[in-house]
């Protein structure tokens, strides 16, 4: 007898599955990244992520880039539940808008993953004529001698491979999203407000049949019907209509949310044996025993889903 076909599952996450481990997300509006950028004395927070300024004041990047660099963390609950995913031969893809590399320290494979934002795993020389690749180890030294990175071979400015306001997405966001949309059957949304273009767009990619939940602070991705018709942005989330047939919404914290579905899984023991090895892994790596800020490496009992969403 055949073995029937594994679920296809695609994640789309954002900043907010890494705010546990201490990353600010972007969009908060007193801990926000953009809310935090005062002693930068940029014309507008944006600037920091546009090639444009970039390219003429590199500095200001590099100093906050220093305050976030992956190595001060580590991957969270949420993470883990992706990985756990992976490990059950469920995962399909995982999306990314985040560049803090904690996908990949929690065990996701480059094959596995789409950062559509790009990452700081690997750096680039600025100039085209040369772009020389850079490892993460290099751009860490750079970053900690408060030295502005630039090419040993041309003296270009040396940038991670994060994509900044005015690049293009990378080749490899759009050849996957040809052929992964189409197999997907059940889409997990984790931690993003879905603002940025085109990363919001892909919750319209999936098949009409296909379930998708999110687990965030608040209900995002809903777009007016006759609004998103006027700009073809079909495929906005829908919570709360009559029409609601297979959009769920599960709101609170994002590590509470993936113990709360790991526990209906019968994997939240798993999930949590995974962390705390995981997290005493990486202190015996780094010599330090530090929990994450806000989530600790053996999480209590999650409560209830007490704001949990479902169409009726």
């Amino acid at each position: 007898m055949a073995e029937p076909d594994r679920r296809k599952v695609i994640c789309l996450v954002g900043a907010g599955i890494s705010t546990s481990a201490g990353i600010p997300d972007f969009r908060s509006p007193t801990t926000g990244l953009y809310a935090n950028l005062e002693k930068y004395h940029l014309p507008y927070p944006e600037a920091i992520f546009e090639i444009g300024y970039f390219k003429k004041h590199p500095e200001p990047f590099f100093a906050l880039a220093k305050e976030l660099y992956p190595g001060q963390f580590k991957p969270t609950i949420c993470h883990y539940f992706i990985r756990l995913l992976k490990e059950k031969g469920l995962l399909l893809r995982c999306y990314t808008q985040n560049i803090d590399t904690l996908e990949r320290v929690a065990g996701l494979e480059p094959e596995d993953l789409v950062e559509a934002h790009g990452t700081f795993y690997t750096s680039h020389c600025t100039s085209q004529l040369c772009r020389r690749e850079y490892s993460l180890g290099w751009m860490k030294e750079k970053l900690f001698s408060e030295v502005t990175p630039k090419c040993e071979k041309c003296q270009s400015v040396v940038k991670p491979d994060i994509i900044f306001f005015g690049e293009n997405l990378p080749p490899r966001f759009f050849s996957c999203l040809q052929s992964d949309f189409r197999k997907v059957d059940l889409l997990i949304i984790m931690g993003t407000s879905l603002q940025v273009q085109p990363f919001a767009s892909l919750i319209g990619k999936a098949p009409l049949s296909t379930p998708r939940l999110l687990i965030n602070k608040e209900k995002t991705g809903q777009t007016d019907p006759f609004l998103g018709m006027m700009m073809g942005l079909g495929g906005g989330m829908d919570f709360d209509s009559k029409k609601a047939y297979r959009d769920v919404a599960w709101l609170g914290d994002c590590d509470q949310g993936c113990l709360a579905l790991a526990d209906l899984l019968g994997w939240k023991k798993e999930l949590e044996d995974l962390v705390r090895k995981e997290h005493a892994h990486i202190d015996a790596q780094s010599g330090s025993s530090t929990p994450n800020p806000t989530s600790t490496a053996s999480p209590g009992k999650s409560p209830p889903p007490d704001k949990a969403e479902k169409p009726q």
